[in-house]
């Protein structure tokens, strides 16, 4: 029997896959025979390797249209196709939603929204015309699934992906499947920004049911499961990868 989860011939491209959550994604399609194609604004100072693979670099913007179609030129010329999408440039800074500017929210909105639509658009393109279809894949938040305070229009951007997801999975159907992974709280080289010293991220750790944070790997493993056949009638789904979530606030504040 062969691998199911052997990409080997397989183009991949991943939005924003020189960090955090991307890189993660990115070394394990490397590490599982793929060629893999990141694109982000600032070329990293060390391409992710892995499994004897190195990823192509293509210095991007995910929000300029053109930048996207530079994106998807280059997989096609230096593989010959494009099997996998995985959308996961996004993110954004804490804002006050009563006072955050309009210019901010139309940002973090096209990062968010906008731009996985417009990637996901080129890449549908190819995958329509070229033998086995194509899968893409959605990195949205458990932000996008609940409040998401501090972070208002990330949250309804999130929000707006995972609806998207939904949308494209039928008009795309049946040569390219669409879904989305809603990570919770990821562990990343970045999260004593939002949670602190080690511990303040343990300690957040600690109010997840399955004991810690996500890992980039976790958040990649289920990529590379939506993307493999064991994945061939999924589509319009939304694999929400969060340890078991959040404890309700209620339990806290019960007296019985």
């Amino acid at each position: 029997m062969t691998d199911p989860l052997d990409m080997a011939g397989h183009a991949v491209i991943v939005t924003g896959g020189c960090r955090g959550i991307g890189r993660g994604i990115t070394l394990r399609f490397l590490e599982h025979g793929a060629d893999v194609v990141i694109c982000c604004r600032h070329e990293p100072e060390a391409l992710p390797r892995a499994g004897g693979r190195v990823a192509v670099f293509v210095a991007a913007d995910v929000r300029e249209p053109d930048d996207i179609d530079r994106v998807v030129t280059t997989t096609i010329e230096r593989f010959g196709r494009l099997d996998v999408v995985v959308n996961n440039a996004g993110g954004s800074p804490a804002a006050d939603a009563a006072t955050a500017s309009p210019r901010f929210s139309t940002a973090i909105i096209t990062l968010n929204l906008i731009a996985p639509l417009n990637v996901s658009q080129r890449a549908n393109a190819v995958m329509q015309e070229q033998n086995g279809g194509g899968s893409i894949i959605n990195i949205a938040s458990v932000s996008g699934l609940r409040p998401s305070p501090g972070t208002a229009a990330y949250g309804a951007a999130k929000a707006g992906l995972i609806g998207l997801t939904q949308t494209l999975a039928v008009e795309w159907a049946p040569k390219v499947r669409v879904n989305c992974v809603s990570a919770g709280l990821i562990r990343t080289e970045q999260s004593h920004l939002h949670y602190g010293d080690e511990e303040g991220i343990a300690a957040v750790g600690a109010t997840v049911p399955l004991g810690r944070m996500g890992e980039p790997d976790d958040i990649a493993d289920a990529c590379l499961f939506l993307a493999s056949p064991l994945a061939r009638y999924i589509s319009g789904g939304n694999l929400v990868v969060h340890g078991g979530g959040e404890r309700p606030a209620y339990l806290g504040a019960a007296s019985v």
